[in-house]
């Protein structure tokens, strides 16, 4: 378990987990400035059993992203400011990367970030569950689910989720959600 730390201001990725199993991060501070361009709090690649909650992440990148051969990943109660917000995804562009499967997001607050939860991906994807996601958005897609005509995404649900009133919107391609609760804005409708 990592347990009360802070890092601030870090070059790069804050958090940089690769081939990691079984680890909890609980009460992390991250932070870096809007502006400081990959600065990504915490990085999960080929990871499983990855837990991080009670957590307060501001960076200028991804609060949290996710990479290739990751599973099991559970995000809860986590409060993300000023970047992308958690990315799921971004995969697809090098040979022989390696599925995602069982990626929790719950009860989640996201501050004036470009995305809430986004996924861009060219790589499989099952098992996903974003629920009771909180917050407002810079941008007009609080909402991005992007994933490939070769192989759409599977098994995802999304629930009770609440960004911004107005002139918000969602992105989905390639995926069909089961959809729980309410979704604001509506969510690939």
């Amino acid at each position: 378990m990592v347990k009360d730390i802070t890092s601030r201001d870090s070059k790069q990725f804050h958090i940089n987990l690769l081939g990691c199993g079984n680890l909890t991060f609980y009460n992390v501070a991250i932070s870096a400035p809007k502006d400081s361009l990959n600065t990504d709090g915490i990085h999960i690649g080929r990871s499983s059993g990855i837990d991080i909650t009670d957590s307060a992440i501001e960076t200028g990148d991804d609060c949290v992203s996710i990479g290739d051969g990751s599973g099991q990943i559970n995000i809860q109660r986590i409060t993300c400011g000023l970047g992308h917000g958690i990315c799921v995804g971004s995969l697809g562009k090098y040979p022989n990367e390696e599925p995602m499967v069982g990626i929790s997001v719950k009860n989640c607050t996201f501050i004036n970030t470009q995305n809430g939860v986004r996924r861009l991906s060219r790589i499989k994807l099952s098992n996903v569950s974003f629920r009771n996601i909180q917050g407002t958005t810079s941008t007009q897609v609080p909402v991005k689910l992007v994933c490939s005509q070769g192989v759409p995404c599977q098994d995802f649900e999304l629930g009770d989720n609440n960004g911004n009133e107005g002139l918000a919107m969602s992105q989905c391609k390639n995926i069909k959600p089961n959809l729980l609760d309410k979704q604001l804005p509506r969510t690939c409708a």
